[in-house]
């Protein structure tokens, strides 16, 4: 189905086509997917051939509280630019900025990379017959991209928002006290990381999002791209590698701690050998905890939404359902102990 922002956003990427190199744009196509950026897919044609190319480009209107992350507001796509520029110097696998679109272009706040192939959708990575030799790579692959990520210089990237432990601990009980759902688990849990919280570990520029899902997999070479930089920000190289193993984002693969494809020491090991200092294994599960409780607000987030909707819907509704997912997850954490 044509999306009913088709015609004007192809007849602008057709305007851009000198720029990006090309002679004309063709097959113009909205992904699924994003609350508050939209991805679009176009061919940029020339005399060489075709191109497939990625617009990304912010919603006309703003998400609605429901749908939104609590309290983390997605960066600019100037920033992300920059990140992404960066991230490509240091040898991070991430697509390959084209063009930062400007007012004249006619696309709002938008910005155009290569198209990356692979596969993102995590059910497959983690459990598809067609990665199954990949997948004992990836995590020493996700180490080596994530001590790259680390050792990138926050002070050459514009206004780079910091988050503490003891920050984002707060803010998410903060949202749960508003929502005012009765769960005694995530209680006790914010309660259990009150302590640990206080701990300030060293500093690094975070994804932010480094997880499963965001992350474009090649069944025969593995992790190709890194994506989804909005949510960077300066914090603890724990916190990334932490949310990477949030049981949420195994897909059913519980038994491989990192992303559903691998194990934690494979992927310290090679985080080290890239340079990176890795933090304790106490400080991981910590933020891994932190990670879950972060992820069972958002789904408690959803819920309340839905039900206060004068148009409910059926995707938060069974996102909402999830948090008994991550209460079973903090139980098992919180008996194995930080």
């Amino acid at each position: 189905m044509e999306h009913a922002e088709q015609p004007r956003v192809a007849a602008a990427l057709a305007a851009l086509a000198a720029t990006l190199g090309g002679d004309s744009v063709t097959d113009v196509q909205r992904l699924t997917g994003g609350a508050s950026l939209q991805t679009w897919r176009f061919c940029l044609q020339s005399s060489a051939g075709g191109q497939t190319l990625i617009l990304r480009r912010r919603a006309t209107t703003a998400p609605s509280a429901a749908t939104a992350l609590p309290l983390a507001t997605a960066l600019p796509l100037a920033t992300e630019a920059s990140l992404l520029q960066q991230a490509h110097q240091a040898g991070v696998p991430v697509p390959r900025v084209r063009t930062l679109c400007t007012a004249s272009d006619d696309l709002g706040e938008a910005l155009i990379v290569d198209f990356v192939a692979g596969e993102t959708l995590g059910r497959r990575i983690v459990a598809g017959e067609a990665f199954a030799a990949i997948r004992p790579k990836l995590a020493s692959q996700a180490g080596i991209a994530l001590a790259r990520i680390h050792a990138m210089n926050p002070g050459a990237i514009h206004a780079l928002p910091h988050l503490s432990a003891a920050e984002t601990l707060a803010r998410y009980e903060d949202i749960h006290r508003r929502i005012g759902a009765v769960r005694p688990v995530l209680d006790a849990a914010f309660r259990w990381l009150a302590g640990p919280a206080t701990e300030a570990g060293p500093t690094a520029l975070l994804h932010g999002d480094f997880r499963t899902g965001n992350l474009m997999i090649d069944p025969a070479r593995g992790i190709m791209a890194v994506l989804d930089w909005e949510l960077a920000h300066t914090g603890e190289p724990a916190d990334d590698i932490g949310w990477l193993m949030v049981n949420s984002w195994r897909f059913g693969a519980t038994d491989k701690p990192v992303g559903g494809f691998g194990e934690l020491a494979d992927l310290l090991a090679a985080y080290e050998q890239a340079g990176g200092s890795p933090p304790p294994i106490s400080r991981v599960r910590f933020w891994q905890a932190l990670g879950s409780l972060k992820w069972a607000t958002m789904c408690l987030m959803m819920y309340d939404g839905r039900a206060s909707s004068a148009e409910p819907s059926l995707e938060r509704a069974m996102i909402g359902r999830r948090v008994s997912e991550c209460e079973a997850d903090l139980l098992a954490l919180m008996q194995a102990g930080l």
